[in-house]
């Protein structure tokens, strides 16, 4: 049994909903675990999980006329995976502005606790999505094993999550649009003129509009832009960035960030498969 430097026992579990992507590192952990979502493309039905195939789904979402959707796992699944060994378990969701994955894990706990009685059980709101609950899982880790007790950890997270700034470019928004995640947005200019929109997350996890420009290299500048008049303190924080097949674009916004902020770590993540089919080909997410 391991122990923090308080002398707590080490033994948890994080539970990631797919959309957050989890680094080889993170795989390898025996700490981390996915839940996956689901996609269904022309009525193939592909799961966000080992088995998932980027480059086949952009394929098949190409060819489709109509939209990819996407289902969240079952309060069940949840349920199955609090039932473990962990003594304190942890599940990051996508925001709950976005999915139904947050009150999924939420009530798969009620019904954990109907069957298997109390257990030190807690739901994290990412209020974001992708890279963002991959921070998320990164700073329960860095929680447990500095020693803190089950609540500090939580109110250590939530205060992260408070202050944590998710921005993205698309090549195109069909997909969120499509899937009714652009609320309250108005429709953007028309495609022919190839503006391409700089968009946010609200510190409730809505997907706001930061900006537009003409074309993507453009936009990824002004992103870059945002991101550093936002960021405050960033020797603490990590910069994750989350691509849809192409990592070029996704190094030169790192090293774009870099030049001008040291930050205490960064990575760079392949979009998994509910952030394959929101971003679409060629999608960058930031997250620090």
């Amino acid at each position: 049994m391991m122990y923090g430097a308080g002398g707590y026992n080490m033994s948890y579990k994080v539970i990631v909903d797919s959309c957050g992507e989890l680094t080889d590192k993170m795989k390898g952990s025996g700490v981390f675990e996915t839940a996956p979502l689901t996609m269904e493309v022309d009525g193939v039905r592909i799961a966000d999980d080992m088995s998932f195939d980027q480059a086949d789904f952009l394929k098949r979402v190409a060819a489709s006329q109509v939209s990819p959707k996407s289902s969240c796992p079952s309060p069940q699944e949840f349920m199955e995976r609090y039932h473990c060994e962990a003594d304190r378990v942890y599940a990051v969701t996508l925001s709950s502005e976005l999915s139904g994955s947050y009150n999924s894990a939420e009530l798969g706990k009620k019904l954990y606790e109907e069957e298997y009685g109390e257990k030190d059980i807690y739901v994290f709101n990412s209020r974001s999505a992708s890279v963002g609950e991959t921070l998320i899982a990164l700073k329960i880790q860095e929680c447990e094993e500095a020693g803190m007790a089950f609540e500090q950890v939580i109110a250590a997270v939530e205060e992260y999550i408070e202050i944590q700034n998710t921005y993205f470019v698309l090549e195109t928004l069909d997909t969120l649009r499509k899937n009714g995640r652009l609320t309250g947005i108005k429709a953007m200019v028309a495609s022919a003129l190839n503006i391409k929109p700089i968009m946010g997350a609200k510190p409730e996890g809505v997907i706001c509009q930061l900006g537009q420009a003409r074309g993507m290299k453009k936009a990824l500048v002004k992103m870059t832009g945002h991101i550093l008049e936002d960021l405050k303190n960033p020797e603490g924080k990590i910069l994750a960035i989350a691509h849809c097949n192409c990592k070029e674009r996704a190094l030169e916004v790192q090293e774009s960030i870099l030049r001008k902020v040291k930050v205490k770590s960064s990575f760079i993540v392949d979009t998994a498969g509910i952030s394959t089919m929101y971003a679409n080909d060629g999608g960058i997410i930031v997250v620090i």
